[in-house]
């Protein structure tokens, strides 16, 4: 029945936590409940998609709202301050009633507001979003500066998800936009946030790249059977991005100082991959890749990712005969996974998640031992569930379960949400410190910890 004043159309991405808050908020001195731990100096950063304007819930996507900007100053054992932030494109700066943020690039490259991940690098502080769009960078108080070039040396769209090598802190990014048609691009942004290094990937088709994961020696490129749909654009879909179950599923080896015409192709069973937990190389030279599996992706809902549940797999690639072997560590459904990021491609043991369940409803945190098999969860408590989680070592030579996880948890009872850090080593235990923050944050994407200088 076609939707009327008395029955108006439902988008459950608008509805409970997917909602919007509607105000930028500056708060000082949070309450604390337990004890910020000692050495916790910096800032908690959570970016998420949140409509300016009131979106059409008949053709909204998940993906597509505005981007704004949390954070959680953490310094002297005190929550100091909590800062919401939209980030600045131009269509927000209209919305707001304020000038454009001044860019360095032409009309050609999209500026739609970044909304999927923030991150810090070089000292500086970048919003960033897939897709076609550049990023954008903020102040040290979420106030947008811009639309970056990194000096000059990105000509291009980037990436949501860039991953650091924790032997040189580069970044590694893998870039698509739908107007490259089949060509990805690999980058190397340099400690100084500069591009130093870039080389195109031909895809399949014009696929749908959200992460990337990283080896000591490879690139790991997926190419999977979600891609632009011209049918779907032409209709008017803002996210023109749908499964296509005769498009081959494949995943590639590109070497690290390699050319576009050494990426090693492995044929796997027909699925999507939003996040790779990590990659690494074994002593045998094959590549082990670990993943969140979606059986398919935007098939039968078009406006977010809701096609089944989850499976945590391990990719074994051998790059002498050609095969890969699938493993199934874990059928929790779970996303939005994490590590110590200071294992990031190499051998680990731990992996953190939230639970995942229809409808991209979210819930438990989640620690997963992959030597002993084991899996731990963090219930929150009734009626509160967990975003993306963060792990923060305690000290530079910590052990790799030795540290803190950050997550945001929204209490429906009270319709707000609180930073919660626990201990990594413990995680079903109570919480160490609970930060209450004063208003929502909404259910989004990703977020990290950003420590002040040492």
């Amino acid at each position: 029945m076609a939707a009327t004043e008395s029955s108006p159309v439902v988008n459950p991405y608008l509805e409970g936590n997917f909602a919007p808050v509607t105000r930028e908020v500056t708060a000082f001195d949070l309450p604390v409940r337990g004890r910020i731990p000692d050495g916790l100096t910096g800032t908690y950063l959570r970016n998420g998609p949140n409509p300016v304007a009131a979106p059409d819930p008949a053709t909204y996507h998940w993906f597509l709202g505005d981007g704004m900007v949390h954070g959680i100053r953490l310094e002297d054992g005190r929550a100091a301050w909590y800062r919401n932030r939209w980030v600045r494109s131009a269509a927000v700066a209209a919305a707001l009633g304020e000038p454009a943020p001044p860019s360095p690039f032409g009309p050609e490259v999209p500026r739609f507001a970044a909304n999927t991940n923030v991150i810090g690098h070089a000292g500086r502080r970048f919003a960033l979003v897939e897709a076609g769009a550049p990023p954008v960078e903020l102040t040290a108080e979420l106030v947008t500066i811009g639309p970056t070039d990194l000096d000059g040396t990105l000509t291009h769209p980037f990436s949501a998800h860039p991953k650091r090598d924790p032997a040189t802190g580069e970044l590694h990014v893998l870039a698509y936009w739908w107007a490259w048609g089949r060509r990805a691009r690999y980058l190397v942004v340099g400690t100084d946030a500069r591009v130093r290094h870039q080389v195109e990937v031909e895809l399949g088709g014009p696929s749908m790249v959200h992460d990337v994961a990283l080896t000591d020696r490879w690139v790991v490129v997926g190419d999977y059977p979600c891609v632009f749909s011209l049918e779907a654009a032409a209709a008017g879909a803002g996210l023109p991005y749908r499964w296509d179950p005769g498009y081959e599923a494949r995943v590639g080896l590109l070497p690290r100082d390699g050319g576009a015409g050494d990426v090693r192709w492995f044929g796997i069973e027909p699925c999507y991959v939003f996040h790779y937990l990590n990659a690494h190389d074994a002593p045998d030279g094959r590549v082990v890749v670990d993943v969140v599996r979606h059986p398919r992706m935007f098939a039968t809902d078009t406006r977010g990712p809701n096609e089944g549940p989850t499976r945590l797999e391990r990719w074994v690639l051998d790059p002498q005969l050609g095969t890969v072997t699938t493993e199934l560590l874990d059928d929790r459904s779970c996303e939005l996974p994490r590590i110590d990021e200071r294992r990031t491609g190499r051998p680990y043991r731990y992996g953190y998640a939230m639970d995942f369940g229809p409808g991209a409803a979210h819930g438990a945190t989640v620690r997963f031992d992959l030597r002993a098999g084991r899996v731990e969860a963090h219930d929150h408590g009734a009626g509160r569930v967990s975003l993306e989680p963060v792990f923060v070592p305690r000290h530079p030579g910590a052990a790799e379960d030795e540290g803190w996880v950050m997550t945001v948890v929204y209490d429906r009872s009270r319709d707000r949400s609180d930073l919660v850090i626990l201990a990594a080593d413990d995680l079903t235990a109570e919480p160490v410190a609970v930060v209450e923050v004063p208003q929502r944050v909404p259910f989004g994407f990703h977020g990290n910890w950003v420590p002040d200088p040492t």
